[in-house]
This record gives C-alpha cells, sequence and structure tokens, in this order.
C-alpha cells in the first residue's frame, strides 16, 4: 500500500454496496468493486489514452485518486453504483475495466464504462453494458449515456447496446481540461 493511501477507510463494506447484484456473463462477471481494485483501477487509468475517454478521471492521476474512488463506490449514500468487469473466472484479469449507473430524478439512471487499453476492441465494453442493460438493477425507465465525439468505438458500444442517438452536447473532460464535444444517447427500457 502506497503512504497516504486510504485503504483502512475500507475495513468494512457498507451494507449499500451489497445491494449491488452481481451478473455474470459468458466472458466475466461484474462485482461491486473492492478495496484491493484500486491497484488495477490507478494501472489502467494511468493512461492518458483511458482518462481522455472519461469525463472525470484526471492525468495524470493523483496520489489516492483510486483509493478514492473505490471508497465512493462502495459508500451506503452514493448515487453511483459501479461495477468491476472481472475475468479472474476466465484466466484474465480481476479487473478488466468498470461499468457504472447513476441515479437521476424520474427513475432515470445515466450509464458510464471504460476498459483498459489493452482490452479495446475485445467486446468487453459491448458485453458489460449489454449486461448491465440486461439487468437494470436501478429498475430504470430510460437510461442516459454520452461519449466524446473522437471515440467513435464507445458510441458502438452503445448503438450495440440498443441506445440511440439523442443529440450533440459538451462536457468538461478533467483530464483534457477542456469542453469536449460529445454525443448523447438514450435507450428505453422495457
Amino acid at each position: 500500500m502506497r503512504e497516504g493511501s486510504r485503504l483502512d477507510d475500507l475495513r468494512t463494506v457498507d451494507a449499500g454496496a451489497e445491494l449491488q447484484p452481481v451478473i455474470s456473463t459468458e466472458r466475466f462477471t461484474l462485482r461491486p468493486l473492492r478495496a484491493s481494485d484500486a491497484g488495477l483501477i490507478a494501472h489502467y487509468t494511468a493512461d492518458r489514452r483511458v482518462a481522455e475517454g472519461t469525463r472525470a478521471i484526471p492525468h495524470p492521476l493523483p496520489r489516492g485518486a483510486s483509493e478514492n474512488f473505490v471508497a465512493r463506490a462502495l459508500a451506503s449514500d452514493r448515487t453511483e453504483d459501479v461495477w468491476a468487469i472481472d475475468g479472474s473466472e476466465q484466466q484474465l484479469d480481476e479487473l478488466l475495466g468498470v461499468v457504472s449507473l447513476t441515479r437521476m430524478e424520474g427513475a432515470q439512471s445515466e450509464l458510464g464504462f471504460w476498459v483498459g487499453a489493452g482490452f479495446w476492441n475485445t467486446g468487453f465494453a459491448t458485453e458489460a453494458v449489454a449486461a448491465l442493460v440486461g439487468a437494470n438493477p436501478h429498475g430504470a425507465r430510460t437510461l442516459f449515456a454520452e461519449v466524446f465525439q473522437d471515440n467513435p468505438g464507445s458510441a458502438r458500444v452503445l448503438t450495440n447496446g440498443g441506445f440511440v442517438y439523442l443529440g450533440d452536447a459538451e462536457s468538461w473532460s478533467v483530464a483534457r481540461g477542456a469542453r469536449v464535444p460529445t454525443w448523447t444517447y438514450l435507450r428505453k427500457m422495457g
């Protein structure tokens, strides 16, 4: 453990994290994060390409950022549920990336995802999104998602998952330090 990390704050898993379902797919399992995921999260998100594909991951990654992310994902008062894409049962990495749902008003949730650069173009993101959409653990009527316009691979993941294009917008990217054009997608559930 690195000096200054806050893993000691994660002694127990909050009851809320236990409510997150484990979702199995053919090649991996989606499971709630655990403290031991912080190292692989830091490893993958230290890659500028991964960070710049997201709104909230900074680059360079500050010390303790992945531990803090895991702590927030395990908090009982969280609004975002985060699942590890865990390939360990298939002799893959314990964490290939993450997929998340953030609660919004009116039975709506926003979907987010990233996978480590070494797993791009493997279908892992598409399979994770499809599994999470199929399980619909928030019981959402509508799911939203957005991707940066310079990331057509992530747009394909969404369209493969049944999302339809809604419109253009802009979002702030912490890693880029700028507003970046986005495509917004939605998926009506049930």
